[in-house]
């Protein structure tokens, strides 16, 4: 028997067309009768980046800096991803009550979808994906990839179109 799904993690990463995704993550909430949690990952600083600001800050006013700046981008991001789900669902008001929260955290894409999914008890992982050529995916991977080959979840990986094809408010 297939486990019911009642709980969907959908991982954005807030480019134009990622709205595109978040029209498979809301048809399977209603076909399944599901509950959505959105979630953007903040990637993490890189140590080489770090280690270049640290020549000209020191360790605390570098962690000043970057807790208010963090805080700031959250909220940019929670009022972007509520107004995309307001335009993007406004004729729709029984998409409204899917969504259970909207998250945002900082790391390793992968690592803390992955993580949420686990934490939050989500059934299934939606993302999109975009095709950056043969090499970006044979050298460095995808974060759709990492999370397929780490996951036991079921993963809808949608693949996003070539042309731009939504525009919300600050695109």
């Amino acid at each position: 028997m297939i486990p019911e799904i009642k709980k969907i993690l959908y991982a954005t990463d807030l480019t134009p067309n990622s709205v595109y995704a978040m029209r498979y993550a809301m048809n399977s909430a209603i076909k399944h009768d599901a509950g959505i949690i959105i979630l953007h990952v903040f990637e993490q600083v890189s140590p080489t980046s770090r280690a270049m600001v640290n020549l000209y800050l020191n360790e605390i006013q570098l962690e000043k800096i970057f807790e208010e700046h963090m805080a700031e981008a959250k909220n940019l991001i929670r009022n972007r991803l509520k107004s995309m789900c307001d335009q993007e669902f406004n004729n729709h008001p029984e998409y409204a009550d899917k969504i259970i929260s909207i998250e945002t955290c900082e790391g390793f894409p992968a690592d803390e979808i992955l993580k949420a999914a686990d934490e939050l008890a989500c059934d299934v992982i939606i993302m999109g994906t975009h095709g950056k050529g043969f090499l970006a995916n044979t050298f460095l991977g995808s974060t759709a990839k990492r999370v397929l080959r780490r996951t036991r979840k079921p993963v809808f990986i949608i693949p996003l179109p070539r042309k731009k094809i939504d525009t919300y408010p600050g695109d």
